[in-house]
């Protein structure tokens, strides 16, 4: 199953590539339940502090859903379809947005339908120049199914992000760095150096501070204000009495800085 999305671990960052370039690294069900099972690995993993995912190739960080299994599916009727191909999906980026550990995608080419998805869903992004996004469904007679309607809108506003989804265009990545789909753009080669210099930055913070801030965003986001405040107030009542609290305060108080944890 693995060998569809591989792993390489450096420096507590844990790099996954979706590996299928012949194929533009389109999400199969394969893929895509590969994915899952290695996040699920990732997570127990001590060792990871960041995990930095991106796609084989030079190509294509995704082009979306693998069309003739889901042509299968859809094939198959409605139950089927739902099932396999929505819930899946909906499981994956779900399972990536909500990830306890800091997820930066580098998006090292195109990022259509799933793969932008995949994109709004991570917790940051980091675009090569070569890179384009597209909310390409709607030229299939569909919706996104895998969060698209919900998560781009939220990221960019929603004049932008229908723009994005009734039209079916391609945008370059300086555009999605403009409307916030993704947080830089460098050139190709210093693509996965500059994902990895983000995650260093933050991983030198306490893992647990780190998952906090996780959290309350990601269950936040999907709030009101008050209940969002509430959960902020829990993931702070956490740490009280933890070691990465009790560390920061005494070296704010001596004056030090604090070592990395």
């Amino acid at each position: 199953m693995t060998d569809t999305v591989l792993l390489d671990i450096t420096d507590r960052i844990a790099l996954l590539t979706l590996n299928r370039p012949e194929r533009l690294n389109a999400l199969s069900y394969r893929l895509i339940d590969a994915l899952m099972a290695m996040l699920d690995r990732i997570e127990t993993d001590a060792g990871v502090r960041a995990i930095i995912l991106t796609g084989a190739g030079d190509r294509a960080f995704s082009a979306g859903a693998d069309i003739h299994e889901f042509a299968a599916s859809v094939g198959d009727g409605r139950s089927v379809a739902l099932r396999d191909f929505v819930r899946r999906g909906q499981a994956m980026t779900s399972r990536l947005e909500a990830f306890p550990k800091p997820i930066i995608a580098a998006v090292n080419g195109l990022a259509f339908g799933g793969g932008c998805e995949i994109t709004e869903a991570v917790h940051l992004a980091v675009a090569s120049t070569r890179a384009s996004f597209a909310k390409s469904e709607i030229r299939l007679g569909m919706p996104p199914t895998f969060g698209g309607t919900q998560r781009l809108p939220r990221l960019v506003g929603r004049k932008r992000g229908l723009e994005l989804l009734l039209t079916g265009d391609a945008i370059p990545a300086q555009r999605a760095a403009e409307i916030g789909l993704v947080n830089a753009v460098v050139p190709h080669d210093q693509m996965l150096p500059a994902a990895r210099e983000l995650a260093q930055r933050i991983i030198r913070h306490g893992p647990e501070a780190v998952t906090s801030v996780i959290t309350a965003a990601t269950r936040g986001l999907n709030m009101a204000i008050g209940e969002g405040l509430q959960v902020e107030g829990e993931q702070f009542g956490r740490l009280v009495g933890g070691r990465e609290l009790e560390h920061g305060l005494a070296a704010w108080r001596e004056r030090r800085p604090r070592a990395s944890l």
